[in-house]
């Protein structure tokens, strides 16, 4: 049962299925570095996987569901962003709407495009193209963890560098930190706060739109109402845990993709669904614990330091 489990497919598995919360929380440590909490990641992973299949169905090419998913997760951030940045609107209240918006419109246009419900598969949905790379399928133990992957695994590992390069070290990604930790003093600076947090909830809606489409046309060829199966609320978890910092949000990513993949597993061995399927969630719980017990030990230790220094 133990080499069951846990073999190569499993590794394999847990790529793909890490896939979307790197995406996800790639874009969401972009708002969180901004000063903005996004509850609202959730809603556009969704959306992006409904329309993905749209643009998949009705223009016969994978990629221009791709790119209906991305346009249509820059339209959520960009009215996220108007109302949190400009109305002034609370942002947890604007997540949560979003959340819900994604969930009934979804419903909704799967009953008025495709007259079916709860869940819409067809031949027509072009999926994304799988890459093999030739000069490691003789390499038994390579070719089973990195070939025969959608391009967005690939991609998602190339943005996680390039997100951590643009944060720590270009003036750009310093004023998006500013933005959200010294919004004052980047104005004293000449810099927009205001534009900073535009781009990273525009970014943020483009890579939430990016993991939908993954999750419709690149780990599934098909759209299942509320198929997002919180995974926005995975990967806010995935950026608490890793502390907003592209490299630890992907590790946590990562952990999260294989409590996931596990339960996957589980079900092959005969254990029901109805516990396996806790197990993501179970893991996520467990780390926020981790991570608010050592936010509580710290800032006992400060206040500590604090008093002894007052005495």
């Amino acid at each position: 049962m133990f080499k069951e489990l846990f073999n190569l497919a499993l590794v394999q598995h847990t790529i793909r299925t890490a896939t979307p919360l790197i995406l996800a929380a790639l874009g969401g440590l972009l708002t969180q570095q901004a000063g903005i909490l996004n509850i609202g990641m959730e809603g556009m992973i969704l959306l992006g996987a409904f329309f993905g299949v749209v643009g998949s169905y009705f223009f016969g090419s994978a990629f221009a569901g791709v790119a209906l998913a991305a346009f249509i997760g820059l339209l959520i951030g960009l009215i996220f962003a108007l109302f949190v940045i400009d109305l002034k609107s609370d942002e947890f209240v604007i997540g949560i709407a979003i959340n819900i918006f994604a969930g009934g419109l979804t419903v909704f246009l799967l009953r008025s495009i495709f007259g079916v419900k709860g869940a819409f598969s067809s031949p027509d949905i072009i999926p994304l193209p799988r890459l093999s790379f030739p000069f490691i399928a003789n390499i038994p133990l390579l070719n089973t963890i990195f070939n025969n992957h959608t391009i967005f695994i690939y991609i998602s590992w190339i943005f996680v560098i390039l997100t951590y390069i643009y944060l720590y070290k270009t003036p750009q990604g310093i004023w998006l930190r500013a933005s959200g930790e010294y919004p004052k003093a980047l104005e004293t600076a000449g810099i927009s706060p205001r534009k900073m947090k535009y781009i990273s909830s525009m970014a943020c809606g483009i890579l939430c739109g990016l993991a939908g489409a993954h999750l419709s046309l690149g780990y599934l060829t098909l759209f299942t109402e509320n198929m997002s199966a919180n995974r926005g609320f995975i990967a806010l978890a995935a950026i608490i845990f890793g502390k907003a910092n592209p490299i630890g949000t992907f590790f946590a990513a990562l952990l999260f993709g294989f409590f996931d993949a596990l339960g996957t597993r589980l079900q092959v061995i005969g254990i029901p669904s109805q516990f396996t399927q806790m197990i993501p969630y179970l893991a996520t719980i467990f780390a926020l614990v981790i991570v608010t017990r050592r936010q509580v030990a710290k800032m006992k230790k400060n206040s500590e330091g604090v008093k002894s220094i007052e005495s």
